[in-house]
């Protein structure tokens, strides 16, 4: 089968198109034969980590330093990226007992990766589920990874309706989600921030207000919210505690150890508190974004699709900035 390799770290010219082994299931996997994956941030990270230092990664040093064992010290350890994909079982394991041979699916594999390719093996029991039926392949693949992270996050702040919420790197794969998710989900009032290319994208995607973070002024905010979600960790608690209404969460999805700190101090001072939050996805979760999407909670929205070959030009335009919305792989 074909599949985007790479065997050292850099930029998106590492990434070449070989011929690897098919693989087969074992008894408890299926077989599926992938037609679309996502680009997503974590794929830029991984393929050139050798280069990214403590500071630039945006979580604890101690997660840096497991990633660089799991991912490689100095040549990847992992040759094949992509962790969200969407496609059609083509053979399943003899002890399989949930999917048959030719349903669609979608899902999500995590940092083992493996889906810039052909085929892959999941297990029965992995973040796999059916495709929504309102969706193409390649709309498919877009939804997991930002959906799964962004729902747990939003769980892990007690999110009610009729909140008013904060999304800080709203127009990214998590914060996309989180846009939605608050909106259509959960019933709050969505204030989104993101860079000027990208504020049309993120209106369409639900949000009451858009602001551009490229203005100097942005965060002199009108309003106070109930929670304010950081996807980057690049703000600070001081930062934001202003406009927090009382009882307010500033919500971390990535953070080091100064905040870890500060979420410690602030649980136990009350009123304003500061959440670290890691996200722990499960199937049943992604069971529950496709019903999201078959209601039209969801949507996914492509900027440009490009062939499996064409994979290095793919990942130079993802970080080239100039993407407003997803960037998809068709195989």
């Amino acid at each position: 089968m074909k599949a985007i390799v790479y065997t050292e770290y850099g930029g998106p010219e590492v990434l070449k198109i070989q011929e690897v082994e098919k693989p087969t299931p074992k008894g408890n996997e299926v077989l599926v034969r992938i037609r679309a994956v996502s680009i997503n941030f974590g794929d830029l990270i991984a393929r050139n980590y050798k280069n990214i230092s403590p500071r630039e990664f945006n979580m604890l040093f101690l997660f840096w330093l497991f990633a660089k064992f799991s991912f490689g010290l100095n040549k990847p350890k992992i040759k094949i990226l992509g962790n969200t994909f969407a496609g059609e079982i083509e053979a399943i394991g003899n002890d399989v007992k949930t999917f048959k041979p030719g349903a669609q699916v979608f899902g999500y594999i995590g940092e083992k990766m493996g889906a810039y390719a052909e085929y892959i093996c999941m297990p029965e029991n992995g973040i796999i589920a059916g495709k929504p039926s309102n969706m193409s392949y390649e709309e498919a693949c877009t939804i997991p990874y930002g959906t799964l992270m962004a729902l747990n996050l939003l769980k892990k702040a007690n999110i009610k309706k009729g909140q008013k919420i904060l999304i800080i790197g709203a127009s990214g794969g998590i914060g996309s989600a989180a846009v939605q998710l608050a909106k259509h989900h959960f019933g709050t009032e969505v204030t989104g921030v993101c860079g000027t290319a990208r504020l049309d994208f993120v209106k369409a995607l639900g949000a009451d207000k858009v602001l551009d973070y490229t203005n100097d002024d942005y965060m002199q905010f009108a309003e106070t919210y109930d929670i304010i979600l950081d996807i980057l960790g690049k703000g600070t608690f001081a930062q934001y505690k202003k406009s927090l209404n009382e009882n307010g969460v500033y919500l971390l999805a990535s953070f080091k150890s100064k905040k870890l700190l500060q979420m410690l101090w602030t649980s136990i001072k009350g009123g304003k508190k500061v959440v670290c939050s890691l996200s722990i996805p499960k199937n049943e979760d992604l069971i529950l974004v496709k019903n999201l999407v078959e209601e039209g909670k969801i949507k996914s929205i492509i900027d440009r699709t490009f062939p499996l070959e064409q994979m290095a030009e793919a990942h130079k335009y993802f970080e080239s900035g100039n993407q407003r919305a997803n960037v998809v792989i068709k195989v």
